[in-house]
């Protein structure tokens, strides 16, 4: 909500002014228009993309295979870069794990 700055200021008169039922009307009014009753999914079922239809569409990957300079955690089985080796073989017991999984 912007802020203006050059508005004059309430007093604390003007603020005693305002009375315990009228902002009780001002909140009840801005708590009803605000709420909405529309179901997400029913509004997602209706809105539609364009262009994304992808139901003819094939994925192509193409796969490497494991370098010299990467290894496969034993925990968590990615394959990461020797940087990420944990270098501690007494928590791991001589497992090849990388230092997210050791942590």
């Amino acid at each position: 909500m912007a802020t203006d700055y050059d508005a004059p200021r309430k007093t604390d008169e003007d603020l005693d002014a305002d009375s315990i039922e009228e902002l009780k009307t001002h909140r009840t009014d801005k708590t009803s228009s605000s709420s909405v009753d529309e179901d997400e999914a029913e509004a997602a079922e209706g809105f539609e993309l364009p262009g994304a239809d992808l139901s003819g569409e094939e994925l192509s990957v193409r796969v490497l295979p494991r370098q010299q300079d990467e290894f496969t955690c034993t925990s968590c089985f990615l394959v990461k870069h020797r940087s990420q080796l944990h270098a501690s073989s007494d928590v791991t017991g001589g497992r090849l794990i990388c230092n997210d999984c050791a942590a």
